[in-house]
C-alpha cells in the first residue's frame, strides 16, 4: 500500500489535462467500448413453419448465433411436413475472422493505451529522454491508426454479410418444407443487430482518436521545432554570449534614413533653454543701452 501511495504522490497526473494524455484517456475508454460490443454480442431470431397437416407445425424456431459468429456451426432443427419427422439445417457463413480481427486490435490497443498513460503519469521525464520515448509512440501509434482503418472496415463488411446470413426471410429457404404451396412460412423474431453496429461506428471513432493522436506526440519528438523558431528582429544584430555583436552580420544601411536615428531629448531641452537665456539676455542689455 505504501508503494501504491509513493507512486500515486509522484505522478505527473496534470499530463492527462493536456491534449496528448486526454486523447490517450478517449482511446483506452473508445477501445473497450469497440472489442465490448462486438466481443459480448449474442443475437437470436424466431421463425415459424405451418404445415398443412397442423399437428407437424412448429411456431416457435429459434436460432442462437453469437460472437465470434461461426455460423456454419450453428444449427436448428425444422419440420419436414410429413410424417412428423424433422431435418437439421445449418446456417451459412463463417465471418470470426473478420470479427476476432477486430476484437483483438480492440484489445491491444486498450493494453497500449493503458501502458502509454501509466508512463505519461510516472515515468514521463524518462518518456522524453533522448526523444526515443516519443519516436517509438509515434510509430505505434501510427500502427493502430492504421489497424483500426483496415480492422474496422474488415468487420463493417462482415457485419453485413452476418445480417445477411441470419436474416429470417434467406434462412427459410434452406427448410425443404417451404417450397410446398400447402406449407406456411414466416419470420417472427428478427435479430438485434444494434450491438453490432455500434461496434462498428467505435472502431471508427477509434480510427479518427488514433489519427489525430499522430499530430500530438509528433510535436512531442521535437522534429518540428527548429522549423517553428522565430526570426531575429530586423535591423538589430544577434548579440552573442559575451555581450558583443556577432561577425558576419550588416547592418541595413537604410536604417538610418527610415527612422533609426533616435534623437536625445535631453539634449534638445538644454540646447532650447539656453537658447532662450541668451535672447534674453541680449533683450535686457538693448533696452539698457
Amino acid at each position: 500500500m505504501d508503494v501504491v501511495n509513493q507512486l500515486v504522490a509522484q505522478g505527473q497526473f496534470r499530463v492527462l489535462k493536456v491534449p496528448l494524455g486526454f486523447i490517450k484517456v478517449l482511446e483506452w475508454f473508445f477501445s473497450i467500448l469497440a472489442f465490448s460490443t462486438c466481443g459480448s454480442y449474442s443475437g437470436m431470431f424466431r421463425m415459424a413453419v405451418e404445415c398443412k397437416n397442423r399437428t407437424e407445425s412448429d411456431l416457435s424456431i429459434e436460432v442462437e448465433f453469437e460472437y465470434p459468429f461461426r455460423l456454419h456451426q450453428v444449427y436448428f432443427d425444422a419440420p419436414k411436413c410429413s410424417g412428423g419427422r424433422k431435418q437439421r439445417l445449418f446456417l451459412v457463413g463463417d465471418y470470426s475472422s473478420s470479427a476476432e480481427f477486430f476484437v483483438t486490435i480492440g484489445v491491444f490497443a486498450f493494453l497500449y493505451a493503458t501502458a502509454a498513460l501509466c508512463i505519461y503519469a510516472f515515468f514521463f521525464e524518462k518518456y522524453k529522454e533522448n526523444n526515443k520515448g516519443p519516436l517509438i509512440d509515434l510509430g505505434v501509434t501510427a500502427v493502430f491508426a492504421f489497424m483500426w482503418l483496415v480492422s474496422s472496415a474488415a468487420w463493417a463488411k462482415g457485419l453485413s454479410d452476418v445480417k445477411t446470413a441470419t436474416d429470417p426471410d434467406k434462412v427459410i429457404t434452406l427448410i425443404s418444407a417451404c417450397d410446398a404451396d400447402a406449407n406456411r412460412c414466416r419470420e417472427v423474431h428478427d435479430p438485434v443487430m444494434s450491438g453490432l453496429n455500434t461496434s462498428v461506428a467505435f472502431g471508427f471513432i477509434n480510427l479518427v482518436l488514433w489519427v489525430g493522436n499522430l499530430w500530438f506526440v509528433f510535436k512531442e519528438t521535437g522534429i518540428i521545432a527548429p522549423f517553428m523558431r522565430a526570426p531575429p528582429p530586423e535591423g538589430k544584430p544577434p548579440v552573442a554570449a559575451d555581450g558583443q555583436q556577432q561577425a558576419g552580420y550588416e547592418q541595413d544601411p537604410y536604417a538610418s534614413n527610415q527612422g533609426g536615428y533616435q534623437p536625445n531629448y535631453n539634449q534638445v531641452l538644454f540646447f532650447f533653454f539656453y537658447c532662450q537665456n541668451h535672447v534674453f539676455f541680449f533683450y535686457c542689455h538693448k533696452v539698457a543701452v
